[in-house]
């Protein structure tokens, strides 16, 4: 929806508003007309049920007023006498429509000194639930969130098991985008697996259907930082509104919002503005070779040959390489995933005869990989050079640079493209380059051959960063169950990471400590 529909939709609650509440704000000694006014009939509302002005500010907050409006429906009620636990369900299940039965069917009177606690039972805890997910959508929408890693694309770096914070506020937090949604869920409710959010997931139908209506336009917070070459970042993935997200093709089979899709973390290897190549496994910016930070372990599969002797468990533990991860070949050498420090380390062994990485060739073509088009005969390991889209950069648009920005151009920008033998048309008009209006960025796992990255699905827009990962706050390896506790409450970052284990444990018994000490007995 645009700014447009979302102001008539604005002034329509307000209507009903006024409609619904004029004669409650009367007998609470107020004028009818201060109803009416938007905004300011909020801050009248609050004088009304004695709550603090300041609330306002949270009706205004996506999500967050989805929570609100109830609360401010079930204070209104309570302000004119109808407390019950009925009042209560009726106001939540009619949408707040409870309160014009109250305004013009009742004798309703204004309760001035109605004590503020929540009556026993049902209201008591409606509030103290409502609040705490208020205050919690809040910190998870644009301060920090919780995430956990689910894949090896980082390993050695990030771990399996790995539970995360992630900061909204380093590129700044993104407005949610999806109106009508479970706070704090996703894209899927638990146990029930079905969406947490209104949204019509029909592609030909992602600009008319009803539902997708409530879509707020992309909205973000000023941050702290851009993002660097080589930060961690978590972002939504872009092919996550493909049925395969291995092979894309067709470009698309259902349409998804921006701030649902499956969210991932990679490294960003380049920037904006960036001319990325990979050259045998190794990443290249703009002609040099990349320096990868201390804390970045890129690893690849190399081929150990022990001439048919074994490693035991524990020789392949000092490796860092756990015995369900050692691989043999059929002509029983071993197949590993080692950093480079690491294959160095492991060819001084006696047992071994050589170490010698496992690279595809420049000749060697996989067409599943990004731009999808026998033009560009690249593999995962020999790739590109590729040009990383800049915001207000302008780039020739011909057949063979299409392959690249078609999905920028029509998916991410929004345009509306077709292509009849050479000639492009964007928007109705034949076009021979294009501008792009936001940045994009290249994302990959440190773990190089065993990482669904950008290699597959190409750029990343700026619009689709949701944050950097700034500390791992628990860590259990899901193979053994067994907590890692040298990994917790440990910083994220490209230098030496640093533990704040012991501060960690303090916080959280203090927070443990006041949510479930003792009430004192009144007298």
């Amino acid at each position: 929806m645009s700014f447009t529909g979302w102001f008539i939709l604005f002034l329509a609650v307000q209507l009903i508003h006024f409609i619904g509440t004029w004669k409650l704000y009367q007998k609470a000694g107020r004028q009818a007309w201060e109803a009416a006014i938007p905004i300011y009939n909020a801050i009248v509302l609050l004088g009304i049920i004695k709550r603090p002005k300041w609330w306002v500010i949270l009706l205004f907050i996506p999500i967050v007023n989805l929570i609100m409006f109830p609360v401010f429906w079930i204070e209104t009620c309570r302000s004119f006498g109808f407390t019950s636990t009925k009042d209560t369900f009726l106001v939540i299940f009619t949408l707040g429509f409870y309160i014009l039965y109250i305004n013009y069917f009742t004798e309703a009177e204004y309760r001035k000194d109605r004590s503020l606690e929540a009556p026993k039972g049902v209201g008591e805890w409606v509030s103290s639930i409502a609040f705490a997910v208020i205050a919690a959508t809040i910190v998870h929408n644009y301060f920090i969130r919780p995430y956990v890693i689910p894949s090896s694309s980082l390993e050695k770096t990030l771990l399996i098991g790995d539970y995360l914070f992630v900061s909204k506020f380093h590129y700044g937090a993104r407005v949610p985008m999806s109106t009508i949604a479970l706070p704090m869920i996703h894209d899927t409710i638990p146990l029930v697996k079905s969406k947490s959010y209104v949204f019509s997931d029909n592609y030909e139908e992602r600009n008319t259907s009803f539902a997708n209506k409530f879509q707020l336009p992309y909205m973000r917070l000023p941050g702290l930082t851009s993002i660097k070459r080589n930060d961690i970042v978590v972002f939504g993935q872009p092919a996550d509104t493909l049925r395969d997200m291995n092979k894309l093709k067709p470009d698309r089979t259902y349409y998804k919002p921006i701030d649902k899709k499956l969210n991932l973390v990679k490294r960003c290897v380049a920037v904006a503005g960036d001319s990325l190549e990979i050259r045998d496994g190794y990443i290249f910016i703009n002609g040099k070779r990349s320096i990868l930070p201390k804390s970045a372990k890129p690893q690849w599969y190399h081929i150990v040959d022990t001439e048919g002797q074994k490693f035991s468990d524990a020789a392949l533990r000092r490796y860092n390489v756990r015995f369900n991860e050692a691989y043999t070949t059929r002509d029983g050498k071993y197949l590993l995933n080692l950093t480079d420090e690491e294959a160095a380390t492991i060819a001084k062994n006696p047992l071994v005869k050589s170490v010698t990485k496992k690279l595809d060739s420049k000749d060697k073509y996989d067409p599943d990989l990004f731009p999808q088009n026998p033009l560009y005969r690249w593999n995962g390991d020999n790739f590109g050079p590729i040009y990383i889209p800049k915001a207000g950069a302008t780039v020739a648009i011909t057949k063979e640079s299409i392959p690249f920005y078609k999905r920028i151009i029509s998916e991410y920008e929004r345009n509306d493209l077709a292509i009849f033998g050479d000639d492009i048309y964007i928007n109705g008009k034949k076009a021979d380059s294009y501008t792009f209006k936001q940045d994009y960025y290249w994302m990959m796992g440190d773990n190089r051959q065993n990482s669904l990255d950008a290699r597959r699905w190409g750029y990343v827009p700026f619009d689709h960063v949701i944050g950097k990962p700034v500390m791992v706050w628990f860590s259990r390896d899901n193979e053994t169950g067994r907590i890692r506790w040298e990994r917790m409450f440990t910083t994220v970052t490209n230098g030496e990471s640093k533990s704040y284990f012991w501060l960690g444990i303090l916080c959280a018994g203090v927070v443990l400590f006041f949510v479930f000490k003792p009430k004192k007995k009144k007298a």
